[in-house]
């Protein structure tokens, strides 16, 4: 079994578009003997000589540039999963589990999210789970979704330290009595 060192994969690939060890060890701030022994060292770990000695000068075997072939898409997926991360850390990347009740879903989530997308930001995967407004709770202290939408009658109480309960909207509530009533007349009870 081979060893991949991606140290010293990152050394043959500078030396490749350096062509010489001198300029390689300038570009990497080390030592031309430390090249050497590190190029030496993956070679021995790959079992295949990766330089020829040509004059003063070293060339990278058939098999150095097979090896540089795929270290390069190596590489790019590290570049890609690094790019990847960058996101995740900056909150434009990721997942968010929403678990939300069944009208919340078209009037809330989805405008939040068309929102976001909208101003050309890339942001996180939302996943919606459909919840009854007092499930939404068990889903997120169980870990199952990260946000829950609910509704205030369902709510924990603010002692609950479980959950950082913030209002979205107030829903106006309209309330019908018979013509005759004594309040009915009102503008506001």
């Amino acid at each position: 079994m081979t060893e991949w060192d991606i140290k010293k994969l990152r050394i043959l690939r500078v030396l490749s578009e350096r062509g010489t060890v001198t300029a390689t060890a300038e570009a990497l701030l080390m030592t031309p003997s430390a090249v050497s022994q590190q190029l030496s060292n993956l070679g021995r770990q790959l079992g295949v000589p990766l330089l020829e000695a040509q004059g003063r000068r070293v060339r990278l075997t058939d098999a150095a540039h097979l090896v540089l072939r795929h270290a390069e898409a190596v590489f790019a997926q590290l570049e890609r999963a690094d790019a990847e991360l960058t996101g995740y850390l900056r909150g434009e990347a990721g997942e968010v589990r929403v678990g939300a009740f069944s009208t919340a879903v078209p009037a809330l989530v989805v405008p939040a999210v068309q929102l976001l997308r909208t101003e050309g930001r890339p942001g996180p995967d939302v996943r919606v789970r459909e919840a009854e407004a007092g499930q939404a709770y068990e889903l997120l202290a169980a870990g199952d979704v990260d946000l829950a939408l609910s509704l205030a009658a369902h709510a924990p109480t603010v002692r609950d330290t479980r959950f950082a309960l913030v209002p979205l909207l107030a829903d106006p509530l309209d309330v019908a009595l018979p013509a005759g009533h004594r309040l009915a007349g009102r503008p506001a009870l």
